[in-house]
């Protein structure tokens, strides 16, 4: 079935999605007991923060770490200002949605005053449940 192929939706399409979509939910709880096992495993063998290696029944179980920083936003900002280095600070500009919608329901703005500057997106969702649950 390709995009733009318009076919039937039968009730066994409805069934199959339903059946599977509900093997998929268990499956990633099962993988996910397995990572933790996994995790633990490694956490005891090399410690929480080391990579670890080993090879069962010919397969090869790796953990990586993946390390990634950032700057504490409050403490980076105060130490950069004593440092009198403001050019290494972003001033960022965007509107504050909750006191817009506050001034609206204020009458302090009017809606027709942002005509054009609200951005509406949607997105689909397919769900498909039993009308008898199962």
């Amino acid at each position: 079935m390709g995009k733009n192929d318009v076919s039937m939706i039968t009730g066994e399409m409805l069934v199959k999605y339903y059946e599977l979509n509900k093997k998929k939910k268990e499956i990633e709880m099962e993988m996910n007991t397995l990572k933790d096992t996994f995790q633990a495993y490694f956490n005891n063998l090399v410690g929480s923060d080391h990579k670890g290696e080993i090879i069962v029944s010919g397969y090869k179980l790796q953990r990586q770490i993946r390390k990634t920083e950032k700057y504490d936003e409050v403490e980076t900002i105060k130490r950069l200002e004593e440092l009198q280095m403001n050019e290494l600070i972003q001033v960022v500009k965007k509107p504050d949605d909750v006191k817009i919608k506050a001034a609206l329901n204020l009458g302090l703005l009017n809606p027709n005053q942002l005509e054009g500057c609200v951005i509406t997106t949607t997105s689909p969702a397919i769900t498909v449940k039993p009308l008898i649950p199962k």
